[in-house]
């Protein structure tokens, strides 16, 4: 990265409010940390194979969560 980056980004940060500069890093961090996976649950053999298969659905069937929670709350008189 050059200097010329650096000063783009020092320009718009100048006048930042402070929440912006603490977001600004708080984003830095999460880009340098390494990744790693854990999980802190575990799947039976059913509950995985039922969502790896849903990462090839169509995306078209799905419905939105705020019109299926107004649906169900109308069926059953909430």
């Amino acid at each position: 990265m050059d200097a010329i980056t650096f000063d783009l980004l020092a320009n718009k940060l100048k006048n930042a409010p402070q929440s912006v500069l603490e977001s600004v890093i708080a984003y830095v961090d999460t880009l340098i940390e390494p990744k790693t996976i854990s999980k802190i649950y575990i799947l039976s053999k059913e509950q995985q194979e039922l969502l790896d298969n849903q990462i090839n659905s169509d995306k078209s069937t799905y419905i939105k969560a705020e019109t299926l929670y107004t649906d169900l709350k109308k069926k059953y008189e909430l």
